[in-house]
């Protein structure tokens, strides 16, 4: 298993119904974190109209257009 995403591109992130309502716009991968050992990837991604980091599932975001 390999990332998807690379530190630096713009992905949207749709949010599961209990997380926190998202910002608008685009997000940005700051890092891809470890796989864990189930295999999920995750990365933390911030959005430009947010004051904080949030951590994703790959399976939650897509590359903007």
């Amino acid at each position: 298993m390999t990332h998807r995403f690379s530190e630096g591109q713009r992905v949207r992130y749709r949010a599961g119904h209990s997380a926190m309502p998202t910002g608008t716009g685009s997000f940005k991968i700051i890092r891809a974190l470890p796989i864990e050992r189930n295999g999920e990837i995750r990365y933390r991604i911030k959005s430009e109209a947010e004051s904080f980091e949030r951590v994703a599932d790959e399976a939650s975001l897509s590359l903007t257009v």
